[in-house]
């Protein structure tokens, strides 16, 4: 699977991708991820890839022409499932989304700043637009992160226990179960008893019953 991620502050996606799972996909050859410089698809002196916004008004907004240029490069090269925008308006990102997207085979993601992007970009390029929650930061790169981070960790080989994602919050629209470890017993803290059973059906029922109760409590909207 590839990722391509159109942004103007590409150093702050050097960490997020060079670390951890999403290194060791990369390193397995199981996800490539490859981050574009807006700037360098900037025409004029001073690389700048925005403008003031038709109409006036506060804050600038991102020019359609660098990023025309770097989508229609990128789609000469290879057919891409998704044009995706980062955008505090777009649908909010969830587990049932990961999953679809986690079976496609290139995306691409576009990071905004400023004001925002011209519609144009949106109206003509973008496929699906994703929020990463009902607040504003201060651009696209670390929701594009979250993205990819939640699907990469879907595809099959990623992770070295492939049942652990299926096991995880809001995968059949549960929260988590309580997780335990050694030791059995903390300073009279102690694990519950069924979990020392070895009963496997008696464990899986156990978890089951935790993560509806959990679930109640904490997002009884996913009930619903």
């Amino acid at each position: 699977m590839r990722f391509d991620i159109i942004t103007v502050l590409p150093a702050l996606l050097e960490s997020p991708f060079a670390h951890s799972i999403l290194h060791r996909a990369q390193k397995k050859g199981i996800a490539e991820i490859v981050v574009h410089n807006l700037r360098d698809y900037a025409t004029n002196k001073q690389k700048s890839v925005d403008d003031y916004q038709y109409g006036g008004g506060s804050g600038m907004v991102m020019s359609i022409e660098p990023f025309a240029a770097c989508i229609e490069k990128l789609q000469a090269e290879r057919e891409y499932d998704e044009v995706i925008f980062m955008s505090p308006d777009g649908v909010t990102l969830n587990q049932s989304m990961a999953n679809e997207l986690s079976i496609k085979k290139n995306i691409i993601i576009l990071c905004g700043h400023y004001k925002g992007i011209d519609q144009r970009i949106r109206d003509i390029f973008v496929t699906r637009e994703i929020s990463v929650g009902d607040y504003v930061l201060s651009g696209g790169e670390l929701p594009a992160a979250i993205v990819v981070d939640a699907v990469v960790r879907l595809i099959p080989g990623v992770l070295n226990d492939e049942t652990s994602a299926l096991s995880d919050s809001f995968q059949g629209e549960l929260l988590d179960a309580p997780v335990y470890t050694r030791p059995a017993d903390w300073r009279g803290h102690k694990v519950p008893d069924v979990l020392l059973s070895g009963h496997e059906a008696k464990v899986n029922e156990w978890r089951h019953e935790q993560a509806l109760e959990r679930t109640k409590a904490r997002r009884p909207d996913l009930l619903e």
